[in-house]
């Protein structure tokens, strides 16, 4: 079978691990690496042992070799090149959030569904062992229905007012940039919520440096989430059940141990994860692309449309407008 030809744009930490565990992926290459800056796409291609470096975004997509693109530049940015590299026949993971509305993403799936091309918001999570090992258990029914869900992300940011965290310009703020994952986690487990509260410290940049959110479900369930960049927090994530509690240790949104309590009981499972975990997802994105699919079947569309309408809703909440 075809080995898949992937290409990254925008060459920041995140691309750094990405391209590093993509190495893990016995049917990726990594071929292609694109910034506007040429001397920063030469110093990333020979440390991730790339085969081309290109200084531009439009450079990389005029080359046929490439399958499949990496969009890891700052979430503001995510709309548009996404919708360039599927102009160009460009399969595309793009890093959460998908974009910074649920117009742009609607925008987006419409492109690639025209285009049959196939596209999936990178929310590596749910690819991870310990992710799906304790989907896997509440399914079983084992420990009953989910009756509270607690997450938190947090963590002291060096305040930067011109840096992608604090500048508004490039939707700065706790919520997209990491209150996603305790928003995603919620909506994994229990779907769209039928009210949401949600309120926020906002800085002197005019973004979120904490949100405190509430999920209530008319069955009663709720979910109680915050993230902040004020201060470091336990980045754990509490699902308590009828029959026990599952808990995903520190920090949960990446590889991690899991605790499982029942009947007296308490075990703490380990997954042996040796990368930084975004091999899981970038081996999915590829068998995807190798049996020619255009639509994740674990990330779907779907997902994504849900995901941003909820960001959309505490954004509204909180009074957030870019």
């Amino acid at each position: 079978m075809k080995k898949i030809k992937w290409g990254i744009i925008g060459l920041g930490k995140i691309a750094g691990k990405f391209a590093g565990d993509l190495q893990k992926v016995e049917e990726a290459i990594l071929y292609g690496v694109a910034s506007r800056n040429m001397e920063k796409a030469e110093e990333f291609k020979e440390e991730f042992h790339a085969e081309k470096a290109f200084g531009s975004y439009e450079a990389i997509l005029k080359d046929e070799e490439v399958d499949v693109i990496y969009v890891a530049t700052p979430h503001v940015y995510h709309a548009e090149i996404t919708k360039d590299c599927l102009h160009h026949g460009k399969a595309v993971l793009c890093e959460k959030p998908f974009a910074m509305n649920r117009s742009q993403v609607e925008e987006m799936i419409a492109l690639a569904k025209e285009k049959n091309i196939f596209l999936m918001e990178a929310l590596w999570t749910k690819f991870l062992p310990h992710f799906k090992a304790v989907e896997e258990t509440i399914k079983t029914g084992k420990y009953g229905k989910i009756k509270a869900i607690k997450a938190d992300f947090g963590f002291k940011a060096d305040y930067n007012p011109e840096k992608r965290l604090f500048n508004k310009d490039l939707g700065g703020g706790s919520l997209l940039d990491i209150g996603i994952y305790p928003v995603f986690l919620a909506h994994h487990f229990l779907g769209m919520p039928d009210s949401v509260e949600a309120e926020a410290i906002i800085g002197k940049t005019g973004v979120d440096e904490r949100c405190d959110i509430r999920f209530h479900y008319n069955n009663g369930t709720s979910a109680e989430l915050f993230s902040t960049l004020q201060e470091d927090s336990g980045t754990t994530a509490e699902i308590e059940l009828e029959n026990g509690k599952i808990t995903m240790h520190s920090r949960f949104h990446e590889p991690t141990s899991a605790q499982f309590e029942i009947d007296g009981k308490m075990e703490i499972r380990n997954y042996g994860v040796t990368t930084k975990g975004y091999n899981f997802e970038a081996e999915h994105v590829t068998k995807m692309l190798q049996q020619g699919k255009k639509e994740s079947d674990i990330m779907s569309f779907q997902d994504s449309l849900e995901l941003i309408s909820l960001l959309d809703s505490i954004r509204e909440k909180i009074d957030l407008q870019y």
